[in-house]
């Protein structure tokens, strides 16, 4: 194993004494429903074409007033109600996006205000669709470092505001949403093996270069800025089905483990065919995958909090079961954890006492564009599509 790969070379997570775990989780989508027979209407495309080659059969859509931080502050304070804690009981927020309502302030920022939260420090983290296991990683080690007691680790993302909704090749595959989870710090008994402990077991994150501008958005100021994502699909296919395979390996080898020890598999849900080609590539059965992208499309970073958040409302996770998710995106980035989950998840009942127009993220007085729909879709969010 190279040395310089972060994680390091033991399989442990940071200090042998301590490791993290999940202790609440949420998620929320949009409720305007955009299918694949709504997508022909847009552009030159077809349920059929779109189904096959991506496995995807619809997707959410953000309407107006819904962005990146009011929908992460709404899967927020779900983890935090099904954790049974306030937002005062967390030190650090960090939200993964690359699509935050603003470049300054962050995205982090808002949503803390948004839940009435006076204490955590907080920032946004941006590697894309790898952005959740990145700042999982990151809070985790915040608190295995004594920094903390409990971190919300978010994904959002309003991924229909950066879409050209005139390349077939991209606007299908997108989607918006978030999910959310508390982490906490625990205290590991003197002795425990790394394969039977509780919590987080181990981690691969990194980072290639080469593919900096097969999936980008070139952003910028003034005259020739552009928003839009741009992608070498070919490519980064390519890439995709070669690395998540690797690193979810990676993963569970750090953890002590072998895929057969692994009790269910929750990848970045970009591509069906991807996902199959991991499932065979680490021979590992497609009924313990977990998979939800034929309902929103890849949701880059919020993709496996999302699916997450549904794994254990579907009762796919109970406590003593391992899981590992594995993502990858641009950059290129890839980044897989592998966790022994404990949480109840008859407390995943909690989440309904949030009322979500209870949360309000601040605006500027006169407003923001962060708020604004595409105008392409804008007819089809008034004509009532939820």
């Amino acid at each position: 194993m190279n040395e310089q790969r972060i994680g390091g070379t033991t399989g442990s997570t940071q200090l042998p004494n301590r490791t993290t775990h999940i202790i609440g989780w949420g998620h929320e989508v949009p409720a305007a429903t955009l299918t694949n027979a709504d997508l022909e209407k847009i552009v030159e495309t077809s349920d059929e074409w779109i189904t096959t080659r991506t496995g995807i059969r619809e997707r959410r859509i953000a309407a107006k007033g819904e962005t990146t931080a009011s929908m992460g502050a709404v899967a927020a304070a779900r983890a935090l109600a099904v954790a049974g804690i306030t937002a005062d009981d967390v030190d650090l927020i960090v939200v993964a996006t690359l699509t935050p309502d603003h470049l300054m302030p962050s995205t982090a920022v808002l949503i803390k205000g948004a839940l009435g939260g006076t204490r955590a420090a907080a920032f946004d983290l941006s590697a894309a669709c790898s952005g959740f296991a990145y700042a999982y990683a990151v809070a985790h080690g915040f608190l295995t470092a004594g920094l903390g007691q409990r971190a919300l680790v978010i994904g959002a993302e309003t991924l229909s505001r950066s879409v050209d909704w005139s390349d077939r090749a991209t606007c299908v595959l997108f989607g918006d949403g978030a999910g959310a989870i508390v982490l906490e710090a625990l205290d590991l008994e003197a002795g425990e093996e790394a394969a039977t402990r509780p919590g987080t077991l181990s981690f691969e994150l990194s980072a290639d270069p080469s593919g900096a501008y097969a999936l980008w958005i070139p952003g910028g100021v003034g005259e020739g800025a552009d928003p839009l994502i741009k992608m070498d699909g070919a490519k980064t296919y390519v890439y995709a089905t070669r690395t998540m395979a690797a690193v979810a390996t990676a993963a569970i080898e750090r953890a002590g483990l072998t895929p057969a020890q692994v009790d269910l598999v929750i990848p970045h849900q970009a591509n069906i065919r991807i996902i199959e080609h991991v499932s065979k590539a680490i021979d590992y059965p497609m009924e313990k995958i977990f998979v939800n992208l034929d309902k929103y499309g890849n949701t880059s970073a919020a993709s496996i909090p999302i699916a997450l958040s549904e794994a254990v409302a579907a009762g796919r996770l109970r406590p003593g079961d391992v899981f590992c998710t594995v993502a990858f995106g641009g950059g290129y980035t890839s980044g897989a954890f592998v966790t022994r989950w404990g949480a109840d998840p008859a407390h995943g009942a909690r989440a309904a006492q949030v009322d979500p127009a209870g949360i309000r993220v601040v605006r500027p007085e006169g407003g923001a564009k962060a708020d604004e729909p595409p105008v392409v879709l804008r007819d089809f969010l008034r004509g009532g599509h939820r």
